[in-house]
């Protein structure tokens, strides 16, 4: 197409080859001979990623598929990863980076598109997300390395309480805060308003929670999860997020399950009810994660409430943490 031409409404064809690079060039059969890989094995990573099954005759794979695949064999010859491991990294990957792109996508889209858009405008957006990428690329490279070893860094702060562990599992505090009258607040809010009210409260918990070296496991539009090493700490971001938002917060610490990304367990479900017990305004932890404060916590108090039947965990004696006064 010459520059001077009018443009349309960028196909799927260009968007894919924009973003991607390479054009497709292999079938299923033909990208795993490429790369040296079995079929099966694959068809099984390409699964795990997330990507749709394709017919044995499309076209659907570039040179930089076959070097994808090349790679992982490597890494399976040189016995570095098993099978099993390889497709439960990449099932990790497809994950993590789907969420990731789509979000990306949302936040240029919503930025750069009027509504209604033109089909001048979506060659914007695309013609943007080009000129950028190079410099995403390279920044996502960074802050994978830089998490990975924040990663490294939590699990060592854990290692210690190996001992009274129980295999396979790590014992942290586990804390839900969730917004109050969310249900509420969202029916007088328009579609606007309200991913601004989700967004917000989602932003402020991972500041708090990565501001005290903890991690945000997961969001659930009026609730977030998270987990911290040390009780001082879940403390502390509990404190501050109850400050700037009206929440209600359950803690827990003890052992949990880590299972990709996200955390299960006894001492999830006490955190979670916890929460539900909690009134709004409050943060109600469990007996661990008070004695884990210990009595001379600085700028902390907890004060024992009375027992409550927690669903599914029998009778639980609850604290209430504030910060003190003294």
């Amino acid at each position: 197409m010459n520059a001077s031409e009018p443009r349309g409404r960028p196909t799927a064809e260009q968007i894919e080859r924009t973003l991607v690079g390479m054009p497709a060039r292999y079938t299923r059969e033909q990208v795993s001979a490429e790369a040296g890989v079995s079929r099966e094995l694959a068809e099984r990573i390409w699964r795990a990623l997330g990507f749709a099954q394709l017919a044995d005759d499309t076209v659907a794979f570039s040179d930089a598929d076959v070097a994808a695949l090349r790679r992982v064999r490597g890494m399976l010859d040189g016995g570095l990863l098993d099978e099993q491991t390889v497709i439960r990294m990449a099932r990790a990957l497809g994950q993590t980076t789907a969420r990731l792109a789509q979000w990306q996508a949302e936040i240029v889209i919503g930025t750069m598109l009027p509504d209604p858009p033109a089909d001048a405008d979506l060659t914007g957006v695309l013609d943007t997300a080009k000129a950028l990428l190079p410099d995403f690329e390279h920044l996502l490279i960074h802050v994978w390395r830089a998490q990975l070893a924040a990663a490294g860094t939590r699990l060592l702060a854990v290692a210690d309480d190996r001992a009274e562990r129980v295999p396979g599992r790590v014992s942290i505090a586990v804390g839900f805060a969730d917004l109050v009258s969310f249900t509420r607040r969202s029916r007088e809010l328009d579609e606007r308003g309200l991913a601004a009210l989700v967004e917000g409260f989602e932003s402020r918990a991972a500041d708090v929670v990565a501001a005290h070296g903890a991690r945000l496991v997961k969001t659930l539009g009026d609730e977030v999860l998270f987990t911290a090493p040390a009780p001082a700490q879940a403390a502390a971001i509990a404190l501050d997020l109850a400050e700037s938002l009206e929440l209600r917060i359950g803690m827990a610490y003890g052992p949990v399950v880590p299972m990709m990304g996200d955390v299960f367990g006894t001492t999830v479900n006490l955190a979670a009810r916890l929460t539900a017990i909690a009134r709004p305004g409050t943060i109600v932890v469990d007996s661990e994660l008070a004695e884990g404060l210990g009595e001379g916590a600085e700028g902390v108090s907890v004060h024992k409430i009375r027992r409550r039947p927690a669903r599914g965990l029998g009778v639980v004696q609850p604290y209430v943490l504030r910060r003190s006064t003294s």
